[in-house]
């Protein structure tokens, strides 16, 4: 049997060290053997590739683990402090930072006003925004690992490009290569749905699940797929578009420039809209201009207040059951400032869900609201970075083969 070619065996080499360092992350303290045992890699192998790690400084040797009557192991971990990431979600008036450790636990957040909407301003805020975060963390520049940018929109991720921006009206945008050219420092970008989705993958509750859906409410409704542990972007990085499902075509008008879109009638401006026309119809006690407000009508007994709510959360639930009916996820994480909304949405949700679920399919998906802060969306862009750092490489070759 002839030898490997030097770029295959290059490239296998890449990936057991990848399934090495993806072992310690996920069991902690884990000695050498035990990765060889989980893993079905040779001794020689795992001690050569962890050699390498602990060189990087990316894992660590500490206290030795229990014998089981010849020389106690030692055991290793991943160094938190090994490399830090930065992760930046991009809002309509504010830039929030956030700069993680290797085990996306945040060691400083800082927010930058926008002043205006044009790409220069976004690209020095970003830039700023760095500098602050690592000035705060006490960390050098030359330990980052790369910069996460996550934001609304259509995102190319691949190609690094913001194709439809529909806060700042931006098209066709190199934006990876013109924070590269300008940072010199590694930059992902990505939808920021798909940022909170990679970090519930690598991090959060979803990481032991290989197929599951993340669904944000706020402002708008976006959604991140995980299909077979990876994430599913589709052919050109707008998969996911949850909130532009045409429910009612005859409907108010969405700002994608369709009518009657999903997130016309659920998200924050739709639920606001509702309450003005209920105002004014005499449905509701008195005016409002905040969700805050709405929500507290409902706790105070508004049965205006609590119609609105009931409809969105049985709109919603009912998408929800299509989800399922086509994804069959093994959960479905609800999220964003939409929780806010607490059970005067969510008990009617569930209900619709239930309702319209096919038999077979009810009781496989499990329903989590997650309420994250602001927070959570820049550790999502961090995870984009992180994400990388523990991916396979054979994951890369077949994305480059899909694109080349």
């Amino acid at each position: 049997m002839s030898p490997a070619p030097l770029g295959n065996r290059d490239l296998m080499r890449a990936h057991n060290r990848s399934i090495i360092l993806n072992a310690i992350k996920s069991h902690g303290n884990i000695s050498r053997a035990e990765i060889a045992r989980l893993t079905g890699l040779s001794p020689a192998t795992v001690s050569a590739i962890t050699a390498e790690l602990i060189k990087e400084n990316l894992v660590l040797e500490h206290a030795e683990g229990d014998s089981s009557g010849g020389r106690p192991p030692i055991l290793l971990r991943l160094n938190p402090h090994g490399g830090f990431v930065v992760g930046v979600k991009v809002t309509e008036h504010h830039l929030i930072g956030a700069l993680t450790d290797l085990t996306a636990s945040v060691m400083a957040k800082q927010v930058v006003t926008l002043p205006d909407h044009t790409l220069e301003d976004v690209l020095a805020g970003i830039a700023e925004l760095i500098t602050r975060l690592l000035h705060a963390g006490g960390v050098r520049k030359k330990q980052l690992l790369g910069v996460g940018i996550g934001l609304a929109g259509v995102v190319d991720g691949r190609q690094g490009v913001l194709k439809h921006s529909p806060i700042f009206g931006w098209s066709e945008v190199p934006l990876r290569d013109l924070l590269q050219s300008r940072l010199r420092i590694p930059v992902y970008v990505d939808n920021d749905v798909n940022t909170l989705t990679l970090s519930e993958k690598w991090f959060g509750t979803a990481r032991t699940m290989e197929d599951f859906l993340v669904i944000t409410l706020g402002r708008g409704v976006g959604m991140g797929i995980v299909v077979q542990g990876q994430i599913y972007r589709g052919h050109g990085g707008g998969a996911g578009e949850f909130g532009h499902i045409v429910v009612d075509p005859q409907g108010p008008a969405c700002a994608c420039g369709g009518r009657g879109c999903l997130e016309t009638l659920i998200a924050d401006p739709g639920l606001l809209r509702q309450a003005q026309e209920a105002w004014q119809r005499g449905e509701l006690r008195q005016p409002v201009g905040r969700i805050e407000e709405l929500v507290a009508l409902a706790e105070a007994g508004d049965e205006g207040a609590r119609r609105i709510f009931a409809r969105a959360g049985e709109l919603l639930g009912l998408q929800i059951a299509n989800l399922i009916n086509i994804f069959d996820p093994g959960m479905v994480i609800i999220g964003g400032e939409g929780t806010r909304n607490g059970e005067w949405l969510f008990a009617p949700m569930r209900q619709a869900i239930a309702r319209h679920v096919m038999p077979g399919l009810r009781n496989d998906a499990e329903i989590r609201i997650d309420p994250w802060g602001d927070d959570a969306w820049a550790r999502g862009a961090a995870s984009l970075v992180l994400g990388e750092l523990f991916k396979s490489p054979i994951q890369h070759e077949a994305i480059a083969g899909s694109i080349g």
